[in-house]
C-alpha cells in the first residue's frame, strides 16, 4: 500500500471526530415515558455524514473526502474489526461457565438471527437489490457480519456496500428503535425478563438502549434487567458467528438462487 499525503488529513479528521463525539457523550431525553439514549457512536456518524454532504465538501474537507480516502477507509476497515472480534473472544472465554448456567431458554433466541434472511432477503430483492441484499440481510449488519462480508467479498464489493449501509443505518436508527420498542412491548404486557433477554441482539449500542429504557420503566428490577441483557448479549456474541456461518449463509445462498435467476446477478 502506497501511503498518500491525503491519508494524514483523514486520520487527523477521524481523531477530531472521535474527540468531539466523546466530549458530547451519551445524551438521553424523554419522549413521554420512554427514555431514548444517543451514544457517542451516533454523533460520530452524524458528524461525518453531514460534513460529507457535497455543499460542505470544499477546501480541506474536499481533501478529506477524496476518492482515495473513501476507498482507503472501506478497504482497510477490516484491520479495525479484527481486533474487536478478538476482544469479543477474550470477553467470552472467561465466562463460558456462566453462559452454560444461564439455561436453554437463551439458545432459542439464536433462531431469531435467521429472521433477517427469511424475512429481509425477499423484501430486499423485491425492492430491486441484488448482490447488495446478501450483505444487507445476512444479519443485523453489526461487527460479526461486517467482518465476515469484508473478509469474503471486501467492503468495496456490492455485498460490502450492503452490509456497510446496514451498519450505518443500524447505528443511527437501531438505538432509537430499541429505546422505543422495548418499553412499548412492556406496556403491551410482555414480561420484563423476556424483553431484557431479547435485548442482546449482538449490538452493544442496541442492547444498552433497550435495557436502559426498560430500567427507566422498572428501576426496582435494574439488576435483573442488566443481568439478563448482558447474558443474552454474551451468548449472541458467542454463538451468533456460528449461527451465521453454518445456518444463515447456506440458507441465504439457497433463497438467493430461488429468487434471482442464476443466483449471481
Amino acid at each position: 500500500m502506497k501511503f498518500k499525503a491525503t491519508y494524514i488529513y483523514l486520520l487527523a479528521f477521524v481523531l477530531l471526530v472521535i474527540a468531539a463525539s466523546e466530549f458530547i457523550g451519551i445524551q438521553s431525553f424523554m419522549v413521554g415515558n420512554i427514555r431514548i439514549n444517543l451514544l457517542p457512536l451516533v454523533f460520530a456518524i452524524l458528524i461525518t455524514m453531514v460534513l460529507g454532504v457535497p455543499v460542505f465538501r470544499k477546501g480541506l474537507l474536499k481533501k478529506i473526502y477524496s476518492p482515495d480516502n473513501v476507498g482507503f477507509a472501506g478497504k482497510y476497515l477490516i484491520f479495525i474489526m479484527l481486533p474487536l472480534m478478538a476482544r469479543y473472544g477474550a470477553d467470552v472465554a472467561p465466562k463460558l461457565q456462566d453462559i452454560f448456567a444461564v439455561g436453554w431458554v437463551f439458545l432459542i433466541q439464536e433462531i431469531g438471527n435467521l429472521g433477517t434472511v427469511v424475512l429481509g432477503l425477499p423484501i430486499a430483492i423485491l425492492l430491486g437489490l441484488r448482490r447488495e441484499a446478501i450483505g444487507a440481510t445476512l444479519g443485523l449488519g453489526r461487527e460479526g457480519e461486517l467482518a465476515y462480508i469484508s473478509e469474503k467479498y471486501t467492503l468495496n464489493s456490492d455485498e460490502g456496500r450492503g452490509v456497510l449501509s446496514l451498519y450505518i443505518i443500524g447505528t443511527l436508527f437501531g438505538t432509537l428503535f430499541f429505546s422505543i420498542i422495548a418499553p412499548v412491548l412492556h406496556g403491551l404486557g410482555f414480561s420484563i425478563e423476556a424483553l431484557a433477554m431479547s435485548s442482546g441482539v449482538g449490538s452493544a449500542s442496541m442492547m444498552t438502549a433497550a435495557s436502559s429504557a426498560l430500567v427507566s420503566q422498572q428501576p426496582d428490577m435494574a439488576e435483573t434487567i442488566n443481568a439478563y441483557a448482558a447474558a443474552s448479549q454474551l451468548l449472541t456474541s458467542f454463538l451468533g458467528t456460528y449461527t451465521m456461518v453454518f445456518l444463515a449463509v447456506p440458507l441465504q445462498r439457497l433463497m438467493y438462487k430461488l429468487f434471482v435467476r442464476g443466483g449471481n446477478k
